[in-house]
């Protein structure tokens, strides 16, 4: 199996699990159900910065391994709201990721802007788990869901009050969707099959898009050259993750790359 085909895998498995201990409407009840929730789409689509930031919160990966060795999911958070992340990403999976609800759920008690759960949904359970640990909107990857998979997760989402960010690869992914209430677009620089890199190549399938859709690039963002080309391109944000994950202050690394560099 691929890397992907084994996440899908193995999320299903630990999902009968976690269904036997909490139930569907049981999340309701939780604490952080009933907050109001923050817009995704709002954060991302006008703000100072020509290309606004969604900050990755991610320990690990299964092509890297451990990226951030001292982790702390609310430290990072600040750092990077203070540097001006217009949005937060937390990755929740646990086996492959090294992940947790509980970091997306301390994050969003403090965080000025809306959290995006980073997760392999599958399921409207996980619909409802995010929103019961404080998420404002959820990741959506079209290349492990069918067309009415992906509708029937963004209906679950809607009627959550949650916002979604629909993650595509490749044309076959562009086609699933339905833009009369997809509003977030995100086109993955990153080959999930098998993690390997091209920064510029979502930019025509991002284009695609109606107008008025919030359009992001997703993965293998480095430098401030890449935001500038991005900007050109008309495209509204970025995620990025590893790149700050692996510096010791992830959040003067956000601030770097929204810089040019000086000359010497």
């Amino acid at each position: 199996m691929s890397i992907l085909q084994k996440i899908t895998h193995q999320t299903r498995e630990d999902l009968h699990r976690r269904k036997k201990k909490v139930g569907y409407t049981d999340f309701q009840g939780f604490e952080d159900y009933a907050r109001e929730r923050k817009s995704l789409y709002d954060a991302l689509i006008s703000g100072e910065n020509p290309v606004r930031i969604i900050a990755e919160i991610k320990k690990a990966s299964p092509s890297k391994g451990v990226i951030s060795h001292n982790f702390d999911a609310e430290t990072i958070a600040g750092q990077y709201m203070d540097a001006g992340a217009a949005a937060l990403s937390v990755l929740t999976d646990e086996p492959f990721f090294q992940g947790h609800l509980n970091y997306m759920k301390s994050v969003a008690r403090r965080a000025r802007v809306p959290v995006l759960r980073k997760d392999f949904i599958i399921d409207p359970y996980q619909i409802q788990e995010a929103r019961g640990f404080g998420a404002d909107a959820v990741l959506l990857i079209a290349a492990i869901l069918s067309s009415s998979q992906l509708d029937e997760l963004h209906h679950a989402a809607e009627e959550a009050g949650l916002e979604c960010l629909v993650e595509c690869y490749d044309q076959d992914d562009f086609n699933k969707i339905t833009f009369d209430s997809v509003r977030i677009l995100g086109v993955n620089n990153r080959n999930l099959n098998t993690f390997e890199v091209d920064v510029h190549r979502g930019v025509s399938l991002l284009k695609q898009a109606p107008s008025g859709v919030c359009l992001v690039s997703e993965s293998g963002l480095s430098d401030y050259t890449d935001l500038q080309f991005l900007a050109r391109q008309g495209i509204h944000a970025a995620l990025i993750g590893e790149q700050f994950m692996k510096a010791e202050h992830p959040g003067d690394a956000l601030k770097a790359i929204q810089q040019p560099k000086t000359q010497k």
